[in-house]
């Protein structure tokens, strides 16, 4: 089984990836998420993620957190678009603790009026700390305005109104119609043999009929391209500019993947910082981003600045952009731009978590494990070619929406 996805005999897919660490890691990936909700209730998948917990049929709150902390262990869950996650961290010899306790809450979970009352006001604490946050707010309003009149454009956290009239049948007929059979795979990196966890996953996991109804999610189409401004409590502005990508089935997606760290990476040698910081000296942050989803993607750039330097900075970004789209990389910035990548991504699969969670994903989107191996093969198979033509059809700024949030006038 290692290295490959197999599956229980109620026909839920497992994936296992051996390691040797002493620290182990076991999920469940979700393909559900916040363009799944019912119109009416706005940030019902992240409701979900916060109460699932709250409270089985043989344990309540306080009995489900303590399983795991009580051996070190870290129980946490997350929601995005199109995806929600359950997972626990944990020392190896408490494999047997993780995949119980995490069955016991997928399958049993009873969502107990108090503790949803209780947790909507912990969720309206959340809601708050957004608010507060404009650099971070910024990305969900900005999605909201690309993805307008759809349901990718639903903020994950919903508003306080929608939050409030969620109540228990909403959520019981939600993961009735999402978390199906073909929207779930069990995923598990960590230091456990293969037979050993496939006989734990059968005795907690494959022993419960899981419903196969099939989910159907409305394409999103008919963007419209708009810039808009917004007052904001803040110290700086905040800008994030960009438009519509390839989707995650795309074949372009590791190359465009490739240029999106090129111009904005996580490496202070990217474009924008060397443009728009280390040259100018104009924002502490620059940052560019490409968010793949299932029947869309989306590309944006984002940058905090002086109100006054906003349009310069805004023109240096749109200025590396036209360099991508007309200047072809030469043979070395290609290597290394390649090797800086390849080099990224390698780091961030030293966190077993991230290991696990990428992994994961591949398996519920692809069926299949996802190959280090022959993404690095792809990666290094992309040519200057390639890059130009795909910074020329994502790069067309007249296709852009962007979002600026300005400090309120004193």
């Amino acid at each position: 089984m290692p290295h490959r996805v197999v599956r229980l005999r109620n026909g839920l897919r497992l994936l296992h990836i051996p390691t040797a660490s002493p620290i182990s890691h076991f999920g469940i990936l979700i393909d559900a998420g916040t363009r799944d909700e019912p119109t009416q209730h706005p940030g019902l998948a992240h409701f979900v993620e916060h109460t699932i917990s709250k409270g089985t049929e043989k344990r309540n709150a306080y009995r489900v957190i303590n399983r795991m902390e009580s051996v070190g262990g870290d129980l946490n869950a997350s929601t995005s678009k199109e995806e929600t996650d359950f997972y626990a961290s944990f020392l190896s010899p408490d494999y047997p603790r993780a995949v119980e306790l995490l069955a016991d809450i997928f399958f049993h979970a009873t969502f107990p009026k108090k503790e949803l009352e209780k947790e909507k006001t912990v969720i309206f604490e959340e809601i708050n700390y957004y608010n507060d946050s404009p650099s971070e707010l910024i990305f969900d309003d900005f999605e909201a305005q690309v993805f307008e009149n759809h349901d990718m454009g639903k903020i994950i956290l919903g508003t306080k109104e929608s939050v409030q009239q969620i109540q228990r049948e909403d959520i019981m007929d939600f993961t009735s119609r999402n978390y199906t059979l073909e929207n779930v795979v069990l995923a598990s990196v960590g230091n456990i043999s293969a037979d050993k966890l496939l006989r734990l996953c059968e005795k907690h996991f494959g022993g419960v009929t899981m419903a196969e109804g099939a989910r159907r999610r409305v394409p999103f189409n008919g963007f419209t391209p708009q810039t808009r401004s917004v007052r904001k409590t803040s110290s700086q502005t905040n800008v994030v500019t960009g438009g519509l990508a390839y989707d995650i089935h795309s074949p372009k997606r590791s190359t465009f993947m490739l240029l999106t760290n090129i111009l904005g990476g996580q490496g202070q040698n990217s474009r924008l910082n060397m443009s728009v910081r280390e040259k100018m000296g104009l924002a502490y942050t620059v940052e560019a981003y490409f968010n793949p989803f299932s029947d869309c993607g989306l590309f944006s750039v984002y940058f905090g600045c002086d109100t006054h330097e906003r349009d310069h900075c805004l023109n240096l970004v749109y200025k590396e952009l036209e360099k991508l789209k007309r200047q072809k990389l030469g043979t070395m910035q290609l290597y290394y731009a390649k090797k800086q990548f390849i080099g990224q991504l390698a780091l961030a699969q030293e966190s077993k978590l991230n290991e696990l969670l990428s992994a994961g994903h591949f398996a519920l989107f692809y069926d299949e494990v996802h190959n280090t191996d022959e993404n690095i093969r792809s990666l290094e198979k992309v040519t200057a070619e390639e890059l130009c033509d795909t910074a020329n059809e994502i790069f067309d700024t007249s296709r852009f929406s962007t979002l600026v949030f300005d400090p309120e006038e004193e």
